[in-house]
């Protein structure tokens, strides 16, 4: 598990960079089916230059990064009127609720922490700190939070160290809010007219990733989002392959931790790359699987017609609201409450083999790291393909069965694809209805007999 005190080293954000060089493209999170944002120089970049909800690197896409923060914020614990925003960049910003998103409930017992969150159309990142001074007033302890608010998450960790060190510099000098106005001013969004942008799912391809990535310093690979899957999978281990289900099927996916909340909130985005696939029409009938990431009480009103989503939360008492999750994870422990899910909570052969071959491919790759000094692929390419590659292979084999003459799904189908015949019957039927994919499965359950 990765320990909170893992932090990304000095980041130097007027720069666009952690050694994102070389060719290529980038994937675009707002993009469908993983397609690549055109290079400047490239015919057609112009009318598929990334807007609200699909950002990339700028010196890929020709994108202003500067053109991004919404609104700065600081947010601070007040021992009379509880959580505030204390000052905040435009003045007409609407932050309702931001200072509970900012600052997680539980935060008192800890040092220090980042939260991503969810705010309408805007995705946040808040830096929070908690330093103990001599002060009745103030309860012996003070708190504050520094965040700030984009149409998309994808470039949020770019952020990170500055935000650690606007926190840190409030806590010491309360009210100084020169670098926060100046930031703001260089960093300022300039959106659509439609103002709130967009919400972008997951990252859907890795197609065109620089290849030098994986040679990014090691604590940028626990803290840059798009960097934390290895750490994910460790976290979990087997379970990830009932997680995999559940991400495919769209499910409300609800993740419990007490504080830090930081790197819980990388468990969000990796859940969701589990769902990726890169085939053409796949998934457009189907309810974006969205990360939430951080949410409290506050944000109950908005769950309840949420139909699909990945979120974590530190309050305990969303436990007992059932109609607002399907699957409920409390530490290392995956579980739901619904009768028709109980199936897909057992591990079974095929997820044990896929699970083998997952960490059998890491193995290799780190050798060839180690032996050969190569570096052409990390460890988190390696993850998203995997499941991206299972993904793609079930749903072509079930495109081509509902096309063909006999649509009947065999066990032999099931077998092709990577699943197990009887373990994952119910988990077929499921994606089959969820899809809208026309065809039979004749499968025997050996618990009808």
């Amino acid at each position: 598990m990765v320990e909170q005190s893992d932090r990304a080293p000095l980041l130097d954000w007027e720069e666009g960079g952690f050694g994102f060089g070389g060719g290529g493209t980038a994937a675009v999170p707002g993009l469908p089916n993983g397609e690549a944002a055109a290079p400047p120089d490239e015919p057609g970049a112009e009318a598929r230059s990334p807007v609200a909800g699909g950002l990339t690197e700028r010196r890929l896409a020709g994108w202003e990064e500067k053109d991004q923060i919404v609104a700065v914020f600081v947010v601070t614990f007040d021992t009379r009127s509880g959580n505030t925003v204390e000052w905040c960049l435009p003045q007409d910003v609407n932050l309702e609720g931001v200072e509970f998103k900012s600052m997680a409930s539980g935060s008192h017992r800890i040092a220090s922490d980042f939260i991503y969150f969810r705010k309408g159309g805007f995705f946040g990142l808040a830096c929070f700190a908690n330093m103990p001074v001599e002060s009745a007033l103030e309860r012996g302890a003070r708190m504050k939070s520094v965040g700030i608010l984009t149409p998309s998450y994808t470039l949020l960790y770019r952020y990170m160290h500055f935000l650690e060190n606007q926190v840190r510099h409030q806590l010491k000098c309360p009210g100084q809010y020169s670098p926060l106005e100046a930031f703001y001013e260089d960093k300022k969004a300039i959106l659509p007219p439609t103002g709130n942008g967009l919400v972008t799912a997951c990252p859907p391809s890795t197609k065109g990733v620089p290849h030098n990535r994986c040679c990014m310093n090691p604590e940028m690979k626990i803290t840059h989002p798009a960097g934390c899957m290895s750490q994910f999978i460790h976290f979990f281990g087997e379970q990830i392959m009932v997680l995999w289900k559940f991400a495919l099927l769209r499910k409300r996916i609800l993740i419990f931790s007490p504080p830090p909340i930081g790197v819980v909130c990388y468990r969000v985005y990796c859940c969701c790359c589990l769902a990726n696939v890169s085939l053409p029409g796949v998934g457009v009938s189907v309810p974006e699987l969205r990360p939430f990431f951080y949410i409290n009480v506050a944000d109950i009103s908005a769950l309840e017609t949420e139909v699909s989503y990945v979120a974590c939360t530190t309050e305990k008492i969303f436990e007992e609201k059932k109609d607002l999750y399907d699957v409920y994870v409390d530490n290392q422990n995956v579980k739901s409450h619904r009768d028709s899910l109980q199936p897909l909570l057992r591990l079974n052969s095929a997820d044990r083999e896929k699970y083998r071959k997952l960490s059998e491919q890491r193995q290799m790759l780190l050798y060839s790291h180690e032996v050969d000094g190569d570096c052409t692929s990390s460890e988190e390419d390696l993850f998203i393909l995997f499941f991206m590659e299972q993904n793609n292979r079930i749903f072509q084999t079930l495109s081509e069965v509902a096309g063909s003459a006999d649509p009947t799904l065999t066990a032999e189908h099931v077998r092709a694809m990577g699943l197990d015949p009887q373990g994952d019957r119910t988990f077929l039927v499921d994606l089959l209805e969820l899809y809208g994919i026309d065809a039979m499965l004749v499968i025997d359950n050996p618990c009808c007999h």
